[in-house]
C-alpha cells in the first residue's frame, strides 16, 4: 500500500526528506493540496501562506541538496495557529477585531521555526482569543472535527490539531514548541 506524503508523522517525513526519498517541495504541496482539498469542510485554516511556503520548500531542497541541512524539521510543512505573530502576515487571534492586523515581527516560536527550515503552510482557527475550549467561537466559523463533522476538535487550538488530523499538515506550532 502506497502512502501519500502528507500522511507521514514529522519523524517519518524527517527520515524521508534526510534519505531523499522525498522532496520538501513534493511534501509541502501534497500537504497544501489536501488542504484546499478538505478546509472548506473542515474550517482548519484561517489563511494559507501558499507562496511563501513553496519558497520555503524549494529553499530547504536547496540546502539538502548542498549538504546544508539546518535541523531535523528542515523542510518540514508545519500549520501555525493564529495567534502567533509572523511577520507579514495577517494574525487574527480568531477574531473579526483583528482581522486587517498584519504582524510588524516575528513571535519568538516563528523565528526558532524559520531558524530551524520548517515550512510554514499558513494560520489556523481558533477560539477567539483562545477563549475557549472547541474551536466553536472563532469569528471565522468553527472547525471541525475531521474524524466526526459532527463533533468538535477540541481545545482553543482546534484548527491545529483538526489540521494535522486531516492531514493539511505534517506538524503544528503551539506556543513556545512544535509538534
Amino acid at each position: 500500500m502506497k502512502i501519500s506524503l502528507n500522511n507521514f508523522t514529522i519523524k517519518q517525513a524527517a527520515e524521508k526528506l534526510k534519505n531523499g526519498g522525498i522532496t520538501s517541495v513534493d511534501l509541502t504541496r501534497a500537504c497544501l493540496d489536501a488542504a484546499k482539498d478538505n478546509n472548506e469542510k473542515i474550517n482548519a485554516f484561517i489563511s494559507f501562506l501558499e507562496k511563501e511556503a513553496m519558497e520555503a520548500a524549494e529553499e530547504s531542497d536547496k540546502r539538502r541538496k548542498n549538504g546544508e541541512v539546518m535541523s531535523e524539521i528542515d523542510g518540514i510543512p508545519i500549520a501555525l495557529k493564529d495567534n502567533m505573530a509572523m511577520e507579514g502576515t495577517i494574525t487574527t487571534a480568531g477574531s473579526k477585531i483583528l482581522e486587517n492586523f498584519k504582524s510588524p515581527y516575528d513571535a519568538t516560536v516563528v523565528t526558532k521555526l524559520k531558524n530551524a527550515g520548517a515550512v510554514i503552510l499558513g494560520k489556523t482557527n481558533m477560539d477567539e482569543f483562545a477563549m475557549g475550549s472547541s474551536t466553536e467561537t472563532s469569528a471565522f466559523g468553527p472547525t471541525k472535527n475531521p474524524w466526526d463533522i459532527e463533533r468538535v476538535p477540541g481545545g482553543s487550538s482546534g484548527g491545529s490539531a483538526a489540521a494535522v488530523a486531516s492531514n493539511m499538515a505534517t506538524g503544528i506550532a503551539l506556543r513556545h514548541r512544535w509538534l
